[in-house]
């Protein structure tokens, strides 16, 4: 292995405690800062780990599909590996993250409305060119990848939280956490997965028991847009306390709203949705129903970040739901 497959391509982010949130939530509430990693979010953790394994083995060519920040992802470790990198984009992802993809040298192509269908052109495009594709969520060696930030919140943490929340789409970064959790031997801290209305496939999977395929994503949450999510994060909400919980495009907006007044922090409205468990006081709704225990003193929120959002996008999201 060369000296440049040897590089760890993420970085370790920080832990913050957070006044503003703290203050709302009447809990201590703690910050894993994705949204600093070199490509805006959590998704090189998972994305590099995979890769880096595909080049052992002798891959030329690291193939992509993705709404922004998986691709750009793969992008960003295809180059820094030296490698040659494809990624297919729906045709909803704005131009500008396109372009952020160009500038990482991988070459970009346009297919289909939504992740899925650009998935089965990448995966054309791989079986053509003897390339290997980077599933944005769906592997073993994705979610080996993420769950190195909880390893990192349990060093930095002088305790255990009482609860984890963050955003579940595909599934990946949940099955990372649940791995993450289990190699730190926390076990037993519950952790809430969110969603919004229009990309809650892992709610309604849940719900009914079994994996459910969305017919469309219609939330601006486009990032959490896989119209199917994993079975493997199926199968970790019977093995672990997994509060799945949805809210509305609305409230993730205006979570990404307040976070940046408080924070100075932009993120999209996908990792608003995480924010929005606090500002949105999931955690007390949960306990009035019973679902969550009654004495919760801290929480970690995962703030996975995100490359698709400016901060005209997110003043038209405000014009748009009147916040």
């Amino acid at each position: 292995m060369s000296d440049k497959q040897k590089q760890q391509l993420y970085v370790r982010t920080p832990l913050i405690e957070s006044t503003a949130l703290s203050k709302h939530a009447s809990i201590k509430v703690y910050l894993k800062l994705e949204n600093t990693q070199p490509t805006g979010s959590f998704k090189i953790r998972g994305i590099s780990n995979l890769c880096k394994k595909a080049i052992e083995k002798g891959s030329k060519h690291i193939v992509s599909s993705s709404g922004g920040n998986a691709g750009i992802a793969a992008a960003y470790a295809a180059r820094k590996l030296g490698v040659k990198a494809t990624v297919v984009i729906p045709k909803s992802t704005p131009e500008f993250v396109a372009q952020k993809l160009r500038d990482e040298n991988a070459t970009v192509e346009y297919h289909g409305k939504v992740w899925d269908e650009a998935n089965k052109r990448a995966l054309e495009i791989a079986s053509q060119s003897n390339g290997t594709i980077i599933h944005p969520f769906d592997h073993p060696d994705i979610w080996q990848g993420h769950s190195s930030m909880i390893e990192e919140i349990a060093d930095d943490m002088t305790h255990k939280p009482d609860v984890l929340i963050t955003v579940v789409g595909g599934g990946g970064l949940f099955c990372g956490v649940i791995e993450g959790l289990k190699k730190v031997g926390w076990n037993d801290v519950p952790v809430i997965t969110i969603e919004t209305v229009g990309a809650d496939c892992y709610n309604a999977a849940v719900k009914k028991g079994e994996l459910v395929t969305l017919d469309d994503i219609t939330s601006v949450a486009k990032c959490l847009g896989a119209l199917t999510a994993c079975q493997q994060a199926l199968d970790y909400y019977s093995q672990h306390e997994v509060h799945s919980v949805v809210v509305s495009d609305k409230e993730a907006v205006d979570a990404c709203l307040r976070f940046t007044d408080e924070h100075r922090i932009l993120v999209e409205p996908a990792c608003g949705a995480a924010l929005a468990g606090i500002y949105s006081n999931v955690i007390p709704k949960l306990q009035a129903q019973g679902k969550l225990q009654t004495v919760i003193q801290s929480a970690v929120v995962i703030v996975c970040g995100g490359c698709s959002i400016t901060l005209e996008m997110l003043n038209k999201y405000k014009s748009k739901f009147g916040l």
